[in-house]
């Protein structure tokens, strides 16, 4: 099976390029994951013009975003981005004991544990929620733009859990414990 390589900066379009010292401007470095999606700087654009809009004017904080990305990754079996939102997560404000528990399924606030069952049953069955898992998430409050940010927010996760396990990059960040 072929390797992919994670690339260099200067490997990559002019584009690419571009959007890539804009994230290590933000973040400090360029995670290999982001470097490796630049391959399309298209793809690199969308995935984070994407994950932007949907941070602002969001039905979800940034912790329960955190929380969502951490539970699709967890589902795909995406060891790099487990590691990733690990880190973050707890940069927002979790624990290492909240990621295992939001990881696993649930969490104890109970808010938060609607928004993790729905992303789980989203990420778990091709999309479909089921009408129990929906019911649960509009009885707690969300509306019908809440349900399409989560879908969302799924979709995204999941392009770059895809983009790692068919790539299995190297993995630049701390990695997340074993559930």
């Amino acid at each position: 099976m072929k390797t992919i390589q994670v690339p260099n900066k200067e490997q990559l379009s002019p584009d690419a390029q571009t959007i890539l010292t804009s994230v290590e401007n933000k973040m400090g470095k360029i995670p290999n994951l982001y470097a490796t999606i630049g391959y399309s700087s298209s793809a690199l654009k969308s995935m984070l013009e994407t994950e932007a809009s949907l941070a602002h004017n969001s039905s979800f904080t940034a912790k329960e975003r955190e929380a969502i990305n951490l539970l699709v990754s967890q589902v795909n079996e995406c060891e790099y981005c487990l590691a990733a939102h690990t880190t973050l997560a707890k940069m927002k404000g979790f624990t290492e004991e909240d990621t295992l528990e939001i990881r696993k399924g649930s969490f104890s606030e109970g808010k938060l544990d609607t928004v993790i069952k729905l992303a789980q049953s989203i990420a778990s069955h091709k999309g479909n929620a089921g009408s129990g898992t929906l019911e649960n998430f509009f009885n707690a409050g969300y509306d019908e733009k809440a349900l399409v940010e989560l879908t969302a927010l799924v979709a995204l996760r999941s392009f770059t859990n895809y983009v790692y396990v068919n790539t299995q990059i190297p993995i630049d960040f701390p990695l997340a414990p074993a559930l």
